[in-house]
């Protein structure tokens, strides 16, 4: 049967539907928008100081952040949209709000991109302080707090045999070999299998493409869709920066799914290892949680891990080629006095080396990795700091590029320096620096990532001279420490670097032991497993 209807087309009808539509639209986006007026015209005298223009779609906006910073103080405020915007410029602004006032401090703002349109709503980096970001803490806690990393040490100490082995072979290819390092080091903690090559591992790629999708939509200012939520619901044929992320989404999912399938694989045929996503299979039913949170939850640790370990000890590398002169030879006189010439410093060496220990620190202050302090933080309620206002739901961003450089609590910032570390100071928090964050959203990654980076440090001073490559008249190649890439994390770009085992015996040692690490990583092997 065909029903016909005879639909009377009516112009008039249109326009009003038109003309309603329209309005709707406005009234969403502009009622919230006068509101927040209104209250900030209340406080308009008392708000923090800021620049009248603002700007957008900048590729670093961490460089213009410290420029701020350098003009208006340590806390300065953005109408970047309807959304108020407050950047904290001191290592002191930053414990005050975020760590010692966490309670109202450790929400997130609304991500459009990278929370709901990338990830559905379902990485717990962006959740607000809700009920599903409790339970995503508690359940990385369980898995990366700081007595449960130290049983992933073995992992790590046998991997770095590798990358010592990698480096001694091919040290021009180093970028490779710590990728390499840290992605093995978090899929094997994570997911129980081994990266053996970065250059054809299918996971790697498939991570590469996610993290980097990731980071480059979650910079704030960059999309007007984070000002204007209401442009999220244009067809995604009318906006490809909509279609891409949404294609990234379903790219994200088949990775994921496809690692917790492999460790579910494993565990019905009794034998997977006791990496992390194995223990949270056990604690699914307990938690009520799908499979594709599971795999989110197990799946943005190892997105994480990937990168930020990883960039840190390329700017190890890039602060020898640079600076090595001043701090490796005092490094490398510790490591034979305390460790020898026969063995690898281990992790019971760590606490016995203190310049070692000084060079992580300074790594990780002087080049940061998350430039703009991590994913921002948003308060809840109207709050007011040494006489400023700032108003609830304000988005507060602590970029570390403006608070690790700030001359007052590190004198001559660019220079590599680990004697900060080693002198006494005042710094609020306890590790000298604020590179893994702030309170209750500090990085929960913290423990088993300054580990890795730690240990690999202490074995690449012992084991190799790192410093300037040499041009073919035998002089210093010089590089370029601002020459860092974009995006919400950012890394050294490619630069030379010389590395040279430091004696006969030395490379002894090295491949003594790569041959003890590999027979022991046999049963991680991921040879034979396709996601």
């Amino acid at each position: 049967m065909i029903l016909d209807f005879d639909v009377e087309f009516d112009p008039t009808r249109v326009a009003i539907a038109i003309a309603a539509l329209i309005s709707i639209l406005y009234t969403a986006i502009e009622f919230p928008r006068l509101k927040l007026r209104y209250k900030l015209s209340a406080h308009r005298s008392s708000l923090p100081p800021g620049p009248k223009q603002i700007k957008t779609g900048i590729s670093k906006p961490w460089l213009w952040f410290r420029e701020l910073h350098q003009q208006y103080g340590d806390v300065v405020y953005l109408q970047m949209g309807p959304t108020p915007t407050i950047i904290l410029g001191s290592a002191q602004a930053a414990w005050d709000l975020l760590e010692r006032r966490g309670n109202i401090y450790s929400s997130r703002p609304r991500f459009i991109m990278g929370g709901e349109l990338l990830s559905n709503n379902m990485r717990g980096l962006m959740a607000g302080y809700t009920p599903f970001w409790r339970r995503w803490r508690k359940l990385l806690h369980g898995g990366f707090m700081a007595r449960q990393s130290e049983k992933y040490r073995p992992i790590q100490a046998l991997e770095s045999a590798v990358l010592l082995k990698e480096l001694l072979t091919n040290p021009a290819e180093y970028r490779d070999h710590i990728t390499r390092y840290t992605a093995s080091v978090i899929v094997l903690v994570t997911y129980g299998r081994r990266v053996e090559n970065v250059q054809t591992d299918e996971v790697v790629k498939m991570n590469n493409e996610s993290v980097d999708r990731l980071v480059s939509v979650n910079i704030p200012g960059k999309f007007a869709v984070e000002r204007y939520p209401v442009l999220k619901y244009i067809p995604s044929v009318f906006a490809p920066w909509k279609r891409d992320v949404l294609r990234q989404r379903e790219l994200d999912k088949q990775l994921y799914m496809g690692l917790l399938n492999q460790v579910k694989k494993k565990i019905a045929k009794g034998q997977a290892t006791d990496c992390w996503a194995a223990q949270l299979l056990r604690q699914q039913e307990e938690y009520g949680m799908t499979d594709l949170e599971v795999a989110y939850t197990a799946g943005g640790s190892f997105a994480a891990g990937v990168e930020t370990s990883g960039s840190t000890l390329a700017s190890f590398f890039l602060a020898c080629a640079k600076f090595g002169k001043t701090f490796v030879p005092k490094a490398q006189a510790e490591l034979d006095k305390v460790v020898g010439k026969d063995r690898l410093p281990t992790f019971d060496d760590l606490p016995n080396l203190p310049y070692v220990r000084a060079i992580t620190a300074e790594t990780l202050r002087w080049r940061p990795v998350a430039v703009l302090g991590g994913t921002p933080h948003a308060v809840i309620a109207d709050d007011h700091y040494k006489g400023m206002f700032i108003p609830k739901g304000s988005t507060i961003i602590a970029p570390l590029w403006s608070i690790h450089l700030n001359e007052n609590d590190f004198p001559d910032p660019h220079t590599f320096k680990p004697e900060r570390f080693t002198e006494g100071r005042e710094y609020p928090g306890p590790l000298g620096h604020s590179a893994f964050g702030w309170g209750r959203r500090i990085c929960p990654g913290m423990h088993l990532a300054s580990a890795s980076v730690e240990l690999n440090i202490a074995r690449i001073l012992w084991a190799f001279d790192v410093g300037a490559a040499k041009d073919e008249k035998g002089r210093d190649i010089d590089v370029d420490i601002f020459a860092f890439s974009e995006g919400f994390n950012s890394s050294p770009l490619p630069f030379p670097c010389s590395i040279t085992p430091r004696s006969p015996g030395h490379v002894k040692v090295i491949e003594r032991d790569y041959a003890e690490a590999m027979d022991k990583l046999k049963v991680y092997s991921s040879a034979s497993e396709k996601i």
